[in-house]
């Protein structure tokens, strides 16, 4: 056999992302509020797109020479047009733009509320600069990272005055603020319950550790106490807040969550509308218009540059309506595998995979996944992320269907609230339980879903009494 180098041409099929795919493709995994942005962005740079907020006037495309191959995307923009045009009363002028912070809730800052107290609190001047010093200096989940001697040496002041503004700030909402440690923080708000006593201090000072890991009779032991007395005292613990600044905003912490698709119920059928609302609606410029029309009086470097910007135009009013139809074709598919979780509720969720969807949807999984990356969909039954709906599933093997694991973490957590304080289920015991409602699952799986729920293992559930 002779081997030798050589050359062969052949056809291939393979597929390319232009930039008009790769635009689209850009533009399908924007939500709401990044779309709006983006498409702002592109006014700036596009000359030939501009913003129409009046009611468009043409009756249809305009009959131009047939000769100018770019009058074929200047009907299909009009088309365009049409769907994206806002219907207002051209003669009341342009509509007045609410913003969107009127609809945001400021909560304030655990700063902002601590010193407010402060002020209403105390009024002499020195002790309030040792508060708004204090104060600053609380972190995010309530604790001073500050010690007195430090304080003194910046607001000159006695570790006596320093300890008595303290003492008022850690009396200050929420309790347990103020805390240089859990420890201390935990026995502030023993003492605003009135339950501190020598018992509880030794029982925060020296068996947190215990506490953490239930130990319960090695904690009775070392107290002097009855299993039942140590288990209600370490109940009351364990009703404390260990971050009681963790209730209060940040800054740089607000976040606008616009549905990008509205799910109503109208009579027995859910209606799909995509919020389009805060994009803006595009046209192409008038004036762009009637140059190309006017071609033949324009020097070539100014054709060209407006043929390419109309391009551009089209593509981006194309990629927005495919995104629409994409979005409203996905989220109706989602509709009907999961029906039963939009008439009965959460318990009813079944197991669904991207894969599903598309094969359904005639689409590429890829496809499924973009459009329900950084989506929201508002509900009769609440605001979900759409990545919600796709839930890995285990098969009830009584009637064939495919649950979802949130079902499985729910039944989980109803087998933990009525199992008995001192024999509390094991992970086995669990599976051996969930499996006698039809659903197998490996042990393994219970003891990460209880992870997932931050329930404790059984040693650390027993209870005694």
């Amino acid at each position: 056999m002779l081997l030798e180098h050589g050359i062969n041409l052949e056809q291939t099929h393979r597929p390319v992302l232009t930039p008009e795919l790769r635009q689209a493709i850009a533009i399908l995994q924007l939500g709401t509020v990044d779309l709006a942005q983006y498409v702002d962005n592109e006014i700036l740079e596009n000359p030939l797109l501009e913003q129409n907020d009046e009611e468009s006037g043409d009756s249809g495309p305009e009959e131009c020479d047939s000769r100018i191959d770019w009058i074929t995307y200047l009907s299909e923009s009009e088309q365009l047009d049409y769907r994206y045009t806002e219907q207002a009363p051209s003669d009341q002028g342009e509509p007045e733009r609410t913003s969107w912070d009127s609809y945001v809730a400021q909560v304030p800052g655990l700063g902002e509320h601590l010193t407010l107290q402060l002020h209403l609190t105390l009024s002499d001047p020195c002790q309030i600069m040792i508060g708004e010093f204090l104060i600053g200096n609380i972190d995010e989940h309530g604790y001073l990272q500050v010690d007195l001697e430090e304080t003194c040496q910046a607001c000159k002041c006695s570790p006596e005055e320093a300890g008595a503004v303290l003492r008022v700030v850690q009396s200050f909402d929420p309790p347990g603020v103020g805390g240089r440690g859990l420890s201390e923080c935990l026995l502030i708000q023993l003492e605003q319950r009135g339950l501190r006593d020598a018992v509880m201090e030794q029982l925060v000072n020296q068996h947190l550790d215990d506490l953490a890991a239930g130990k319960v009779s090695q904690i009775a032991k070392d107290l002097g106490l009855t299993d039942q007395n140590a288990q209600s005292r370490i109940e009351v613990i364990k009703s404390l807040d260990p971050k009681p600044g963790r209730n209060f905003s940040r800054p740089g912490e607000t976040r606008y969550i616009a549905p990008d698709v509205v799910v109503e119920l109208v009579g027995d059928e859910y209606v799909v509308m995509v919020n389009d609302t805060m994009v803006p609606r595009l046209m192409i410029n008038n004036a762009y218009r009637d140059l190309i029309k006017r071609r033949d009086t324009c020097d070539q470097d100014t054709i060209q540059f407006i043929e390419t910007k109309l391009k551009a135009a089209l593509w981006l009013i194309r990629g927005i309506e495919q995104r629409r139809t994409t979005l409203q074709r996905v989220m109706m598919l989602i509709i009907q595998f999961q029906k039963d979780f939009f008439d009965k509720g959460a318990a009813y969720l079944k197991g669904l995979t991207l894969r599903q969807v598309a094969e359904a949807a005639g689409l590429h999984e890829s496809t499924v996944s973009r459009a329900t990356a950084n989506k929201y969909v508002q509900t009769p039954r609440g605001l979900f992320d759409m990545k919600f709906f796709f839930r890995r599933g285990v098969e009830n093997e009584f009637t064939g269907e495919i649950v979802a694991s949130e079902v499985v973490k729910r039944i989980l957590k109803e087998l933990v609230a009525v199992e008995e304080l001192g024999h509390p289920y094991s992970d086995q015991d669990l599976c051996g339980l969930i499996e006698a409602r039809g659903l197998h699952i490996a042990r393994r799986t219970v003891a990460k879903y209880r992870q997932d729920m931050n329930i404790l293992p059984a040693s650390q559930r027993r209870r005694s009494g």
